[in-house]
């Protein structure tokens, strides 16, 4: 019997008899030739069934085969520059054919469809070739992740998915009851993660995180996956250094490992290819300085309306849009106001109103990635912060532990997947980056 192979394996077994098993992603026919797309997982390979070289039940099985049926084939590998497929230039010449299941008829087809129809449908939406070169772009963009901090003596250590108060803002909570008492969804890991590091100096938690945002944005999931470094010792530069040479590991690393899906997606790779270190670095007085030049330079009154920002705010997506056109990398951008930011965050030497914050926002439009700073480290300080901002404090009598017991300066931050994947893919709304998108409007399926 022939040996099963996977289609990502095809160019290693040219000349061959193999088996392949998989699902039938398109069909054409004429004559006495039946061409079959089939995807295993790892690729798509175009199988031909020339009637002169197969039984005629084996022909006969071939045309009346239906869009997603499962099936096993057996044939001969061939190399032919002409032949369609991930990776192309490769195609079966079948010898036999099994089928495993003749599909239904299929409700998603190479018509055009509307997007409410294919989220409805993502169980299956998520066959399609560009669906599946997204996440199998999200899969090594998590390897990367995983392997550059491991490698850097970062230590996972898992974080709590039900915690008792806030992390970020109050406003962007998922309430659950906790056998009567009320408990909250994560919208982050950081406060554990700063308790870890008096532990283990480097530290990191990665899973998903929740916010009770009422956005419609395509910038938006109200659950997401985020890695969240922590590290003891280190300052808002030595954090901007980790950032810029984390972010370039990952997408050097796609680059290597996922060119033909980046090839379907149409990526522009030379862009990627630009993201190496060092990144620009500019402060929020200075963003606002630039955005301002925008502003007066457009003709256009929508643009010059959305650029209108006052000292104090946060950016929006139009800001973080304008700034990154002005680069071809990455760009960081840091010193925020502090009322725009969370309580925990250090202030500047000299200018309270400034956080040591750092936000880093991709090229091409695509807008932040990664937020960070460095951590209050002084007790008194975090203490007024929560009453300031209306917090609890028995909720976090433990966190101000952390600054009584050896506190040193440290820093964090989180870098959001489905961000990153949007942004590395070109893929312009997050929805399409998370194998089951969790929006305002959509938790079917």
């Amino acid at each position: 019997m022939a040996d099963v192979i996977r289609i990502e394996e095809v160019s290693a077994h040219v000349g061959e008899t193999v088996a392949i098993k998989g699902w039938l992603y398109l069909k054409t026919g004429k004559g006495k030739l039946q061409f079959l797309r089939v995807r295993d997982g790892t690729g798509i390979i175009q199988a031909v069934v020339f009637k002169k070289d197969v039984p005629a039940e084996v022909f006969e099985a071939a045309r009346r085969l239906s869009q997603e049926s499962s099936l096993v084939m057996t044939g001969t590998i061939r190399a032919d520059p002409r032949a369609p497929g991930i990776p192309g230039g490769y195609e079966l010449g079948v010898d036999d054919l099994q089928i495993v299941q003749v599909a239904d008829e299929y409700p998603i087809t190479p018509k055009e469809h509307g997007v409410e129809f294919l989220q409805d449908h993502r169980h299956l939406w998520i066959r399609s070739s560009r669906q599946w070169a997204i996440l199998r772009v999200r899969a090594t963009v998590i390897m990367a992740i995983r392997d550059w901090l491991d490698s850097n003596g970062y230590v996972n250590v898992d974080t709590p998915i039900l915690t008792p108060a806030a992390g970020e803002g109050t406003t962007t909570l998922f309430e659950v009851d906790y056998f009567g008492q009320p408990t909250y969804l994560a919208q982050t890991g950081q406060l554990y993660n700063e308790a870890d590091i008096y532990s283990f100096g480097k530290v990191y938690c990665f899973g998903p995180t929740f916010r009770a945002e009422k956005s419609k944005t395509r910038r938006h999931l109200t659950e997401f996956w985020m890695v969240e470094p922590e590290v003891a010792f280190c300052d808002l530069d030595d954090l901007m250094g980790i950032e810029e040479e984390f972010v370039s590991h990952i997408v050097r690393r796609t680059l290597e490992e996922r060119g033909p899906e980046l090839g379907l997606l149409e990526r522009d790779t030379s862009a990627l290819e630009r993201v190496e270190p060092p990144f620009p670095r500019i402060s929020y007085d200075e963003a606002l300085e630039k955005l301002a030049a925008i502003r007066a330079e457009t003709q256009d009154p929508v643009l010059k309306e959305a650029l209108a920002l006052e000292w104090g705010s946060d950016f929006g997506s139009p800001h973080e849009t304008a700034l990154t056109k002005l680069y071809d990398k990455p760009v960081f951008v840091y010193g925020y106001p502090t009322a725009c930011k969370a309580f925990y965050m250090e202030p500047w030497p000299g200018r309270p109103e400034v956080s040591k914050s750092v936000d880093l926002l991709a090229p091409e439009g695509f807008g932040e990635i990664i937020g960070g700073s460095e951590r209050i480290s002084d007790p008194a300080l975090l203490e007024q912060r929560i009453r300031e901002h209306d917090l609890p404090p028995e909720a976090f009598t433990w966190y101000v532990d952390l600054r009584k017991f050896g506190s040193v300066p440290h820093s964090g931050f989180g870098l959001g997947v489905e961000r990153t994947v949007a942004w590395i893919t070109g893929t312009r709304h997050i929805r399409e980056t998370s194998p089951y998108p969790r929006m305002l409007n959509r938790i079917y399926p």
